[in-house]
Parts: C-alpha cells; structure tokens; sequence
C-alpha cells in the first residue's frame, strides 16, 4: 500500500470487519492492519451491531449473509449512529437487487467475494464519485455461474433434484456440473 493511501485514512483509522467466515475474517484484519486501519472483528450480526453502538468506526466491511442474519441490519445501524462512516458490503452472492438494496441504506461500495484486501481497500478510500479501479483479476463467466449453482444447491440442502428444478436444469447435467472443480 502507498504512503497516499495510508494518510487518506484520515485521523480516525478505525475499521469493523463483519463475517461469520472465521479463516476469512482473520486473514482480512491481518491484512488490513498491515495496511494502517485499527481493526474489530465481529462474527454476527449481533456482535457487529453491539460494536457499532458502541464504538461505531470510520469504516466497515459487512458481509452480507451471516447465521444470524442479513449484514445490511449492521449498515443501518452505522448509518444512525455514524453517517460519515465508509461502508463495503461483501458477498459470495453478487445479485443486482441486493446490491441496490445495500447502496440505498447507505454502503459506500458493493464487492462480490473473492475480494482481495487490496481491492477492499481501494473501494473503502475512494473519494466522492471516484470509482476504485476494476479488480485485477475479476471472476471469469464461467466461476460466477458456477457459485451460483453452488449456492442455489446449498439453499436447497444439497437436493439435486430440487436444485435442478429450480436452476430449470436437467438434473444429470447439474449431476455432471457439481462432480467437477471449481472453473478459475
């Protein structure tokens, strides 16, 4: 990271970082601290919201969907108790609706998982209108389909033939698509 980017955080370095994906969240404060943020974790809703009250931070990065809920309650939380607060919504569900929903109660940015620290960083100090640059390897077509289906098979508990039914998919070629590797 510059030494621009480090003073571009302002007086105030505090960053909350919700996620129930423990390996993630760890790795991601680690990063960030590295990057100059003072970091708190949360791995709920609930503990987000309790930090927010508390001690509400200049920034955040929220996950979207947590075990014990949705990470936008965390955003408007923020939003009530510190307006001027920089807020990046992260999910392994990127879907127009929910990105829409995120920017109207008050998140900065919207980036889909995998998101690298980096490309967190740039979406959490852009100023104004500017928009951070484009990832520098973003998904291909073929992996964003593919945690797609992934995600659909989850919400069905694993059903394939309710999966397919609801992908409108032939249940074998699903069959065929969940037995391969993940596409890069």
């Amino acid at each position: 990271m510059s030494e621009k980017n480090l003073q571009d955080l302002g007086p105030d370095p505090s960053l909350l970082l919700v996620d129930d994906d423990e390996p993630f969240l760890r790795r991601l404060a680690k990063a960030m601290e590295k990057r100059g943020f003072s970091v708190e974790t949360a791995g709920s809703v609930a503990a987000g919201r309790a930090i927010s009250t508390a001690r509400p931070p200049a920034y955040a990065v929220i996950d979207l969907r947590l075990e014990d809920g949705n990470g936008l309650d965390v955003v408007e939380v923020l939003r009530t108790k510190r307006p001027d607060c920089r807020v990046v919504v992260l999910t392994g569900y990127g879907a127009i609706a929910t990105a829409v929903a995120a920017v109207k109660i008050g998140a900065t940015d919207y980036l889909s998982k995998p998101a690298d620290a980096t490309d967190i960083t740039n979406a959490l100090l852009a100023s104004g209108d500017d928009l951070p640059p484009p990832p520098e390897n973003p998904m291909s077509a073929d992996r964003v389909r593919w945690e797609h289906i992934q995600r659909v098979y989850e919400l069905c508990d694993r059903n394939v033939s309710e999966t397919a039914r609801r992908l409108n998919m032939h249940r074998r070629t699903l069959q065929r698509i969940l037995a391969k590797r993940s596409p890069r």
